[in-house]
């Protein structure tokens, strides 16, 4: 499999309610993944590094009210299509389901999988990225593909091969895939990938990478 057979999901509605900072002037709070990293919002940088990859699109899945129109506002997105998820707060499933109904529904037939990446992880690694495109080759029959980071955390991205994508229909609350695939281990092809994939949940977190 190569880029071009895989499109992009990126999950960015969720509410970033750990992320505490001083009140806005205009009472419209900022979301998290609008805070400067580098001179860049967070989100930014996720969709740099998506539109890097030479992937077929990105699709974004924001959630709804303030927070969502700000994010509409201020970020440049080049080119990444977005939906909307009304109900962002019944958990992060909610968005990839409506994220790869969207794909379903519009993804040319040469799209064979979907790489989700979540908005919050700045540093996601191109080579991570690459390495599990690459893995699909090894073990077709498998349908998902993540990451073993070597310094540990959250496996993500996951890529999803296009057969699957209706697993996603059963899914609730805000691990995503994640419950079926901790009861289904045969399903997944792990690929043991160098460092990590940090979260931006906190401004410390933010602060660490800002150092890193």
């Amino acid at each position: 499999m190569k880029p071009s057979n895989v499109a992009i999901l990126i999950l960015a509605a969720g509410a970033g309610s750990r992320f505490k900072t001083a009140p806005p002037a205009d009472g419209v709070p900022a979301p998290k993944l609008l805070a400067i990293l580098d001179g860049r919002p967070v989100l930014e940088h996720v969709l740099e590094r998506a539109a890097a990859l030479g992937a077929a699109g990105t699709t974004v899945v924001l959630g709804s009210g303030a927070g969502a129109e700000v994010l509409e506002e201020r970020i440049v997105w080049g080119g990444a299509r977005r939906v909307r998820n009304p109900r962002p707060e019944r958990g992060l499933s909610g968005s990839v389901r409506i994220g790869l109904e969207t794909l379903a529904g519009s993804a040319d037939v040469s799209v064979e999988a979907v790489l989700i990446l979540l908005g919050d992880q700045p540093r996601v690694s191109m080579d991570a990225m690459r390495r599990l495109i690459e893995a699909t080759d090894v073990a077709p029959e498998r349908p998902f593909v993540a990451p073993r980071y070597r310094a540990g955390g959250a496996s993500n991205p996951l890529l999803v091969r296009r057969e699957a994508w209706t697993l996603a229909a059963a899914l609730q609350g805000d691990r995503g895939f994640g419950t079926l695939l901790a009861a289904c281990q045969d399903l997944v092809q792990v690929v043991d990938v160098p460092g990590d994939n940090p979260d931006v949940d906190t401004p410390s977190d933010l602060a660490s990478l800002s150092r890193a």
